[in-house]
């Protein structure tokens, strides 16, 4: 059962974080926050934001503000989306069921990942706000057709294609943990378990944790072992092309940053572009998606959606992200701390956090609305227009 009361205690992401290790097994804890190799991806894309101070406004008339945001045709109560990850009933029983719930409660979309451990009916069952969907690009193209067709029919509005998991990156602390889903049983693992009671019980007494669209019997294996049997990584752009017919609705490109690709990704079709690196978890070493913001932006032109995801801890990123050109924001990391952490309570709580960070920093910068945020919000641009 959720400590209630330590979740409503949690002030920012950061306290979650805590209660999330706290609670969790280490194999679990470590695959929600840890990245590739050395994990200096993983740390930028949140130390990005840092090198772009705000400047706030006065005297703008800010005892309301108000959040919301159109896109491709959906009104978000909030500029900000959650971001697909796998498997979440072995973070916490309640699964990617909380995960859905809470977003419905905030007016988001939550994008379902293919490799979820509910399957995408059960979840579309789940409120009546914006569905979701995200793909990989499977080596067998019934099971892709099939996968879009369910998706239709269970009423998801926009498919999110990763472009950037060819091959799974160099997770180390999965790999010391022995992290696999379905988990297999060691001794470390058994003992491990020991030590987090409250995981463990919710694992020993909920059903079987499998990949809730692709079938109950996916045997476990490890992660890069799964990418490299199931997933096709000769897929180019003009099996993209087939994708966006095939699909025949918007169709978004998740794992761009460089802008030539950005650019690629608008003439093929895509509806979108999500600018992302997996969190940090795939390639070491690279450029956080708000370094690749700007470039972006310029390729894209001024109307193109580009969703940010990486790195967003407060509200204050989400305003330097809009300010540097996002049409919206995404992400995962924090929600899936309050998973861990609670379930429903804790997904829940991170969203109540950033949602009033949000309000409360708009506020404070002179945003009454999303259209007031802008480049003279970053104080680099404003001292630079100043002095010209």
């Amino acid at each position: 059962m959720a400590n209630k009361r330590a979740i409503e205690r949690c002030l920012n992401i950061a306290d979650m974080r805590v209660l999330a290790k706290r609670r969790a097994h280490k194999m679990v804890f470590d695959y929600i926050d840890g990245g590739s190799g050395d994990e200096i991806t993983l740390a930028r894309n949140s130390g990005a934001f840092s090198e772009y101070p705000l400047v706030h406004r006065v005297l703008k008339g800010v005892a309301r503000v108000d959040t919301s945001v159109e896109i491709l045709g959906e009104t978000w109560a909030k500029p900000f989306c959650l971001s697909p990850a796998a498997g979440n009933r072995l973070f916490h029983i309640d699964g990617e069921r909380a995960v859905a719930h809470a977003a419905a409660d905030h007016g988001v979309p939550y994008t379902l990942s293919t490799l979820s451990s509910v399957s995408m009916e059960d979840i579309a069952a789940i409120g009546d706000g914006p569905r979701w969907f995200q793909l990989y690009v499977w080596k067998d193209r019934e099971l892709v057709s099939q996968m879009l067709r369910r998706a239709k029919d269970a009423g998801y509005t926009k498919l999110v294609l990763t472009a950037d998991f060819p091959l799974a990156g160099k997770r180390e602390r999965d790999v010391r943990n022995g992290f696999t889903i379905p988990p297999t049983i060691s001794l470390g693992q058994a003992i491990e378990a020991v030590r987090k009671p409250r995981w463990t019980w919710d694992y020993l007494t909920g059903a079987s944790i499998s990949y809730a669209n692709l079938s109950t019997e996916t045997p476990a294996v490890s992660l890069a072992q799964f990418v490299a049997e199931q997933l096709d990584a000769d897929f180019d752009w003009d099996d993209a092309a087939w994708l966006i017919e095939q699909w025949q609705g918007d169709v978004l490109l998740k794992g761009v940053l460089h802008p030539n690709d950005v650019k690629r990704a608008q003439s093929a079709g895509f509806a979108g572009v999500i600018l992302s690196n997996h969190g940090g978890r795939q390639l070491d070493a690279e450029a956080a998606p708000l370094d690749a913001l700007l470039p972006a932006r310029k390729a894209a032109g001024p109307d193109y959606p580009l969703i940010l995801d990486g790195g967003i801890r407060r509200g204050t990123d989400i305003i330097k992200a809009i300010a540097l050109g996002a049409t919206a924001v995404s992400f995962a990391r924090p929600y899936l701390y309050g998973l861990s952490a609670g379930g429903y309570l804790g997904v829940k709580r991170v969203l109540d956090i950033i949602s009033e960070e949000l309000a409360l920093d708009m506020a404070l910068t002179g945003a009454r609305n999303i259209a007031r945020i802008g480049v003279d919000m970053l104080l680099a641009n404003c001292l630079a227009k100043a002095f010209d």
